[in-house]
């Protein structure tokens, strides 16, 4: 479940990552998000949502070791 869980988290990174560089427009890539400013702020909270999910599911003690 850590696993699964971490990798949640790695996909919710870079997907902030994406649109962070498409809200900047540096992706290069024809969408509606190129160019606003908002998309960057939402790839942004995204990205450190995912740090935080990463961060959680590798430092929480396992609820089956402990029994």
């Amino acid at each position: 479940m850590r696993a699964i869980s971490s990798l949640l988290g790695v996909a919710m990174v870079l997907m902030g990552g994406i649109w962070i560089l498409q809200g900047f427009n540096i992706a290069f890539l024809d969408s509606f998000m190129a160019d606003d400013k908002q998309w960057a702020l939402w790839g942004a909270l995204l990205a450190l949502v995912g740090v935080g999910q990463i961060v959680w599911s590798n430092t929480r003690e396992n609820y089956y070791r402990r029994r």
